[in-house]
């Protein structure tokens, strides 16, 4: 509440179904733009935000061009200096693509955590993994406690862990990045 909120939204027909029958009331402090996230991340002032979450898909996939380490770059460059980036990703064992993903943000950012569900992180099965990146330190013990505590009870990796994770891999440039896997049939009750 109080907060300002831009709202990055490549699907301008999406836009104006929001707009026509979900209105945003008046004051609420929620700026909708029909653009591309990577584009108006690079327009975006330097150091003007204090939270980025990249909720972002084409269809089921993240496109690739907001999977490369400029991207992590041109995110870092909008967060203050104690902003904090969250991306929504999902993936599989043997975790190629959220690998990597973390490998750029590993380049860019001090500290990473990570959140998901047990049954994910075991590689049982395809779903969602929470990805938080920021220049200061991530208060970790209590977001351990408050996702554990959930309904959906989730993991956070960080430090030792979250090293043995990301492995070898090596960050993604712009011209080697891909999309995100595709859900296989059923991943989230589709299919």
């Amino acid at each position: 509440p109080g907060s300002r909120q831009d709202v990055a939204e490549t699907d301008r027909g999406l836009v104006e179904l929001v707009r026509e029958h979900l209105p945003l009331p008046a004051g609420a402090g929620v700026t909708v733009h029909g653009t591309d996230a990577r584009g108006w991340l690079e327009e975006a002032a330097e150091g003007s935000a204090d939270l980025l979450i990249a909720d972002v898909f084409g269809g089921a996939r993240v496109p690739a061009h907001l999977t490369s380490v400029e991207y992590a770059r041109a995110a870092a460059r909008v967060l203050r200096a104690d902003g904090i980036y969250a991306a929504n990703l999902a993936d599989s064992a043997p975790f190629a693509f959220l690998r990597s993903q973390l490998a750029n943000l590993a380049e860019v950012f001090d500290e990473l955590a990570l959140i998901a569900e047990p049954a994910v992180l075991r590689g049982r099965r395809f779903g969602n993994a929470v990805l938080l990146a920021s220049r200061a330190p991530l208060d970790i013990t209590p977001l351990t406690r408050l996702c554990a505590a959930d309904a959906f009870p989730a993991r956070v990796e960080h430090g030792a862990s979250l090293a043995r994770l990301i492995g070898g891999a090596k960050p993604v440039r712009d011209n080697e990045a891909v999309a995100s896997p595709e859900p296989p049939d059923g991943a989230f009750g589709i299919g």
